[in-house]
């Protein structure tokens, strides 16, 4: 089992893992796993993940 953390390289389990998941073809599989929120934070920043992404909001 693959324990890098997708971000920096280091064992995910010496810290406190952030496992994300996307679901394909009707499951769950894991597609990124970090050390902390801190390695998921900078991987989004940099490969500006955030672009464009936003949830839907109804304010009605």
């Amino acid at each position: 089992m693959n324990k890098a953390c997708t971000y920096c390289g280091r064992d995910v389990h010496m810290h406190t893992p952030i496992f994300v998941n996307e679901e394909r073809g009707g499951e769950q599989t894991t597609v990124g796993q970090f050390c902390n929120y801190a390695c998921l934070a900078r991987y989004i920043e940099e490969k500006e993940l955030e672009t464009g992404a936003c949830c839907q909001l109804d304010l009605s």
